[in-house]
């Protein structure tokens, strides 16, 4: 294959096992291929493609770029995270596309932001302004017990769509959809799927001690605070 995807972690191991290029990319895991580990986990198999504080309403793309967290949330509603901090974990094709919930907390509500499909790479994210709150996401707010946080699934390039758990089908690419959820998920449940490759944002009300590092890849379920 093109992107050289080990499927012997897949539930189905052989790719004529998959009806799609979706199905295939949205493919499940083996039962204990992960395991949860820490009090905040990687949401997804990706590369750790930018982290730091957040200053106001300033959040960093890249080290050519800064971005709104407020248009990156569609939201006024940012004073929580004004001196908070945040990760973002990009996938590429071959990764493991379903995305899940890093921490244990209630997601009070979930709003899908229709958009752009730029592609989502480091090479764009050095010169695109403004990529992540111009493409198409998928806003998550939760309450946890170290206080709120957010994780926003972005859209890209030959993404079909953003599936989340709480719906048989992908939203539709249209008008701004707000859900009062009120559904508390714990870590390591499935939040969604990208039916091609992505990125992941997570944003915290606290200056989070990260155990990762720019550039370093990461696994799904993997402590990523120290």
């Amino acid at each position: 294959m093109l992107y050289k995807i080990d499927l012997g972690e897949a539930q189905r191991e052989k790719a004529s096992d998959y009806r799609s290029f979706n199905d295939f990319f949205t493919r499940s895991l083996k039962p204990g291929r992960r395991t949860i580990q820490g009090t905040v986990s990687s949401p997804a198999d990706g590369t750790v493609a930018a982290l730091g504080n957040i200053d106001g309403d300033t959040l960093i793309q890249s080290k050519n770029h800064s971005y709104s967290l407020a248009k990156l949330l569609a939201s006024n509603d940012i004073d929580d995270f004004a001196a908070g901090s945040f990760i973002t974990i990009y996938l590429a094709p071959h990764n493991y596309h379903r995305v899940h919930v890093p921490w244990t907390g209630e997601l009070h509500h979930a709003t899908y932001v229709p958009g752009d499909l730029f592609s989502v790479n480091q090479s764009t994210a050095l010169h695109l302004p403004d990529l992540f709150a111009r493409n198409e996401r998928l806003v998550c707010r939760f309450r946890t017990d170290t206080g709120p946080t957010a994780a926003v699934l972005v859209g890209a390039m030959l993404v079909a769509g953003i599936k989340p758990a709480w719906f048989d089908e992908a939203y539709k690419p249209r008008l701004q959809i707000t859900t009062e959820m009120n559904r508390v998920f714990h870590q390591g449940d499935e939040l969604g799927q990208f039916e091609m490759g992505s990125t992941v944002i997570l944003v915290f009300k606290e200056r989070m001690a990260f155990s990762v590092k720019e550039g370093e890849q990461v696994k799904y379920g993997q402590s990523i605070v120290s």
